[in-house]
Parts: structure tokens; C-alpha cells; sequence
């Protein structure tokens, strides 16, 4: 094992593990939301159960339905809620936990994880700018594992996206995906996530397959997975990160399905 991987594996105890996702019911303030809070925490620790009996390794909560998302910067009452959340599916289970707050919010989802003891969180536009749906992100590296260090929260480790999806890269069309990582290592990345070109698609093949080769820290697949595929991935990628097929129907809004989440597993061999 590589040293930089050892905190990985000392986190989830295992080799592979895979992160199922919670999409956390619309915030207060978004566009969809009802502004009820109890709602938001009840489905959330609902889906939250069906995915742990099913036997996933960890869960990731994320606010996937607060379309459209805010650049960076999102309201308090956004990391209120989302702070709740945490607070008690901690409460409901020891796996490891992780959390991401859309679009780019990766300070305040530092500080819910550090509130609510969580292990991880996943960050986008960690190095390098891109164009997202949001508008233009830069990177955010050096602020976010500063801001980390303040508040002690160095236990928690930052997964980051390269190239990631529903993105444009053209202004970093000169930087391939090796150089990219290799960037995110020298900034102290604990991990990158390889995806497809958006929600649900799978990731490029060639891609994963690059990343791990040439990647010193763990590589995570996170998107496109399915238990047609697993096997093909398996060998090429440290964790998987799993939402849309794990709901029913395959689509990412709706609930989780026991069914296709232990049909993924058996396929994946656990």
C-alpha cells in the first residue's frame, strides 16, 4: 500500500468501498423547497437506512435538489440544514460519512463535517478554473486546507474533482487529466473522482484507467456505475461513489431501492 493511501484505508477499513448517496429534499430558500425542515430530515434519515440495511459501506449526503445551485458561496440557512442532517444521520449510524454542498460550497462543507463528525467531504474546483452550469469556479485549494487548518479539522479528508462533469475545460484544454492530477497532489488533495460528462454517465474507461496508474493518492470513480460495469472498473479504482442507480428506476431524484442496491453489490462480489 502506498503511504499516501494509508488515512484512505484506515477510514473506511476496507478495500473499495462504496459510498452510497443521500440527495437531501430541497433546502429552505431553493427554488423547490416547501420550507419543511422536519420533511428534509425525515426522508433523508429514510433513504439513509434503506442504503445501510442494503449493506453499502458509506454515505455521502448531498443538496442535489436546490437546482438551480449558487457558485461557491451558499446561504447560512443552506449549511443550517445541511448541518442538521449531519448531526443526525451521525446519530443513526458509525460508517463513514461524507458530505458535499453544491455548486463549490467546500468551506461550509468543511464545517458541517467538522460539526457533526463527519469523515470526508467532495470538492469541485479544488485546482484549476472551469466553466460549470454555475459560471466560471476558480480554484479554491489553498483557502479550503488553510480554512481546514483552523479549524482543526484535518481528520477530515478532502476528495476532489478532476475534470469533472457538467463542466467545460476548454481553458484548460493545454492541461491533460495527468497533469490535472498530479496538480491535485501537490496541493495536498486526499483523493480525486473520475466522472462521466454528467450525472449518471459513466466515466471514461481510458480515463479511470490513467488515473490509476499514474495517481499516487486513491482514485474514485463517481458517476455511471452500474453492475454491468463494476467489474470492468473494479480493478482500475480505490472507491465508488453511487447514486442514480441505487434509486429506484435508476433515477437519481427518486428514493433508494434495497433491490438495486444489493443486485449492485452482489455483482461487485460483496
Amino acid at each position: 500500500m502506498r503511504v499516501s493511501k494509508k488515512k484512505y484505508f484506515k477510514l473506511f477499513g476496507k478495500e473499495k468501498p462504496v459510498i452510497g448517496m443521500v440527495h437531501i429534499a430541497p433546502t429552505p430558500g431553493a427554488p423547490l423547497s416547501d420550507g419543511n425542515v422536519k420533511k428534509i430530515i425525515a426522508r433523508a434519515l429514510e433513504d439513509a437506512k434503506i442504503l445501510i440495511d442494503a449493506g453499502v459501506d458509506s454515505l455521502m449526503i448531498e443538496n442535489m435538489h436546490d437546482v438551480p445551485y449558487l457558485n461557491r458561496s451558499v446561504g447560512p440557512e443552506v449549511t443550517a440544514i445541511m448541518s442538521v442532517v449531519a448531526l443526525e444521520l451521525r446519530k443513526l449510524t458509525s460508517l463513514p460519512l461524507g458530505i458535499q454542498i453544491l455548486a463549490g460550497a467546500n468551506k461550509e462543507a468543511l464545517a458541517v463535517a467538522k460539526a457533526a463528525e463527519f469523515n470526508f467531504i467532495r470538492a469541485e474546483g479544488f485546482v484549476f478554473s472551469h466553466v460549470a452550469d454555475e459560471g466560471l469556479m476558480n480554484s479554491d485549494a489553498g483557502e479550503l486546507l488553510r480554512y481546514r487548518k483552523q479549524i482543526a479539522a484535518e481528520d477530515v479528508l478532502i476528495f476532489t474533482d478532476v475534470k469533472k462533469k457538467h463542466s467545460a475545460h476548454s481553458i484548460t484544454a493545454d492541461v491533460n487529466l495527468e497533469e490535472t492530477i498530479k496538480a491535485a497532489e501537490f496541493f495536498l488533495s486526499d483523493g480525486v473522482i473520475i466522472t462521466g460528462k454528467a450525472t449518471g454517465e459513466q466515466a471514461e474507461f481510458t480515463d479511470v484507467k490513467l488515473a490509476y496508474s499514474k495517481s499516487k493518492i486513491p482514485v474514485l470513480i463517481g458517476s455511471g456505475l452500474t453492475p454491468e460495469n463494476i467489474q470492468e472498473y473494479l480493478p482500475f479504482a480505490d472507491g465508488f461513489i453511487v447514486g442514480s442507480y441505487f434509486k429506484k428506476d435508476g433515477k437519481w431524484f427518486n428514493s433508494p431501492d434495497k433491490k438495486r442496491v444489493t443486485e449492485f453489490l452482489k455483482a461487485m462480489g460483496k
